[in-house]
């Protein structure tokens, strides 16, 4: 499964969980804002940034921050997961 970690004001976690839907990839979402924990493995995951949104799959991980699609789809292959389209 997926994992974004985002916050509720940031554009590009509504363009990432927007493109994820329309490739019918599902996934779950952590509002760092409102967990702190979440927060403290986001910088974990960017080397001390605090990056949203940051993508998880399994020990994979991206920040897709300045969002495109072709960042994604990219990273989407390179952790060997297609579309279901």
């Amino acid at each position: 499964m997926l994992t974004i970690f985002s916050t509720s004001w940031c554009g590009d976690c509504k363009a990432l969980k927007q493109a994820l839907t329309h490739l019918n990839l599902p996934f779950q979402e952590i509002d760092i804002d409102q967990q702190p924990q979440a927060e403290q493995r986001v910088l974990t995951l960017n080397g001390g940034r605090r990056s949203v949104p940051t993508l998880v799959y399994g020990d994979k991980a991206t920040s897709l921050s300045q969002f495109s699609i072709v960042k994604l789809k990219r990273w989407l292959g390179e952790v060997g997961l297609q579309a279901r389209v």
